[in-house]
């Protein structure tokens, strides 16, 4: 399978790519080479540049987008929204049926939910909130949303929020609503590209990403059940008391 990788020298990338460098075809693109070598391509593409897009999804079987901007107005709604109308075009002009695209759960699930509420799913009314941040990721959720009910494609959302060093996980010990180790946080991406695309509920599902948290307060069970991923390592030391 030839997968590209939209904004893989961000943050989550270098965790990415080596999960799945052995088994795909990768390109990744980004404004500047990700910090590791890896076997596949590496192509300069902006998101926010639709023909740099278009040409990049040339000849791929799936897209990640792993590409974000958060604090710039005009940056983050270039990145964050209309990076996904680049990509979901050049899915469509492609003939791309598979897409993972990535973002904070407070995409769907703003301050709202997490101040009031527990169990809550992925499947919620989405409310985002009022950030910026959260707002532009909202409308990229949206378009992909969209672009699958009226097109062939199958559209896999994983939100995340706080990421943890299992390794050193005691230099932050509050408890927040969502957290996941970077490395497991990876691991789900070969999950999304190898479910057969008729198991999906629908074109468009949703699905937290973190490990088993204590306060209930979120569930990501939907990820476990439908995609068969587990959260791999153990920041329990979080939210413990010694």
């Amino acid at each position: 399978m030839k997968v590209l990788i939209l904004g893989g020298a961000g943050m989550l990338g270098p965790y990415v790519i080596p999960v799945l460098d052995q088994q795909y075809d990768l390109r990744v693109t980004d404004i500047k080479p990700p910090p590791l070598e890896f076997r596949g391509e590496f192509q300069v593409v902006d998101v926010a540049n639709a023909e740099q897009v278009m040409a990049a999804a040339e000849g791929m079987d799936a897209i990640i987008n792993l590409s974000v901007l958060r604090p710039d107005r005009k940056l983050a709604f270039d990145v964050n929204a209309l990076g996904c109308y680049h990509m979901m075009e050049a899915a469509v002009k492609h003939g791309i049926k598979r897409i993972i695209n990535t973002g904070p759960h407070f995409t769907v699930a703003g301050s709202t939910y997490e101040s009031y509420d527990y169990e809550i799913n992925p499947d919620i009314p989405p409310h985002s909130g009022t950030l910026l941040y959260s707002l532009s990721k909202s409308v990229g959720h949206e378009i992909c949303r969209v672009y699958a009910e009226n097109h062939d494609i199958y559209v896999q959302m994983y939100l995340y929020y706080n990421f943890r060093d299992p390794y050193a996980p005691e230099r932050e010990r509050e408890v927040r609503p969502f957290a996941i180790s970077w490395q497991s946080g990876g691991e789900v991406f070969p999950y999304g590209l190898e479910i057969p695309l008729e198991k999906l509920p629908s074109r468009f599902e949703t699905f937290f990403i973190f490990s088993d948290m204590p306060h209930g307060r979120f569930t990501n069970e939907k990820a476990k059940r439908i995609l068969g991923w587990q959260p791999r390592d153990d920041i329990s030391v979080i939210w413990r008391r010694d």
